[in-house]
C-alpha cells in the first residue's frame, strides 16, 4: 500500500485561500485513483474531491465545487487540493487517500479507498 501524509492545513479567515498538500511514497503512485475528504466534529467523514490517475478527470461535492480545486503531480508523487472562499463550514479534518479503482466517479465513498493519510486540520475562522 502506498503511505500518504498530508501538510498545508492551519487556520484561516473566512474566504481566504489554502492549499493542502499529499505526498505519497511509492514508485507507483500514478496507479491510485487519489481523493480528499474532510470530518468535522461530530459527523461522518465525507467526500469532497478526486482526481483520475493521469490527472485529467476530477470530481468534486457539490459544497465544494467552485471554490475547490484538486491536481496532482506524478513526478512528484503529491496531490493538491486548492481551497478557495472559505467558509467556517470547511472546518474539519482534511485527510488524503488513494484507491485502486480503474476511474473516478461522480461521487465517491470512504470505501473506495484503502489507503489514508494522517490528516490535517483546517480551521476558517467568521
Amino acid at each position: 500500500q502506498v503511505q500518504l501524509v498530508e501538510s498545508g492545513g492551519g487556520l484561516v479567515q473566512a474566504g481566504g485561500s489554502r492549499r493542502l498538500s499529499c505526498a505519497a511514497s511509492g514508485r507507483t503512485f500514478s496507479s491510485y485513483v487519489m481523493g480528499w475528504f474532510r470530518q468535522a466534529p461530530g459527523k461522518e467523514r465525507e467526500f469532497v474531491a478526486a482526481v483520475s490517475k493521469g490527472g485529467s478527470s476530477t470530481s468534486y461535492a457539490d459544497s465544494v465545487k467552485g471554490r475547490f480545486t484538486i491536481s496532482r503531480d506524478n513526478a512528484r508523487n503529491t496531490v493538491y487540493l486548492q481551497m478557495n472562499s472559505l467558509k467556517p463550514e470547511d472546518t474539519a479534518v482534511y485527510y488524503c487517500a488513494a484507491s485502486q479503482l480503474r476511474t473516478i466517479t461522480t461521487m465517491m465513498t470512504t470505501n473506495d479507498f484503502a489507503s489514508w493519510g494522517q490528516g490535517t486540520q483546517v480551521t476558517v475562522s467568521s
